[in-house]
């Protein structure tokens, strides 16, 4: 039932979002954090659309990342292919879907080593605080 209740819920934020940001502008890159919990190190790294970036085992794709303009409510959202990847084994999918970054746990992934989370989507170039 509570996952359910969470799908329900993100469906109707994925709706919303959607809907303010029919005329929103285009980003090219998505600003993701991630966790080593065995190491306790925390990363900032950009994850370019289209492109696979790695962190420790897992290799990311940002699909598409959706930011709402200034003059709404803040909310950055990407979607993303996470999957690990270790040598000698097929890579195996852990993540697909949509994270949003003002409500990390609303759809997170589930992984014993890692945890990864959007911070904000930008453009190449753009240096403008988030």
């Amino acid at each position: 039932m509570i996952h359910f209740l969470k799908s329900v819920t993100l469906l109707v934020t994925l709706l919303a979002f959607g809907a303010a940001n029919a005329q929103a502008e285009q980003f090219n890159i998505a600003i993701l954090q991630g966790l080593d919990k065995v190491t306790a190190r925390v990363s900032t790294f950009p994850a370019p659309i289209g492109q696979t970036v790695k962190f420790g085992t897992l290799e990311i794709i940002t699909r598409t990342c959706d930011k709402r303009p200034p003059e709404e409510t803040p909310e950055s959202a990407a979607f993303l292919d996470i999957w690990e990847v270790r040598p000698g084994e097929p890579a195996a999918s852990v993540y697909r879907g949509w994270m949003f970054a003002s409500s990390p746990a609303l759809a997170a992934m589930e992984h014993p080593v890692y945890d990864v989370w959007v911070l904000d989507c930008k453009n190449a170039g753009d240096t403008t605080p988030k």
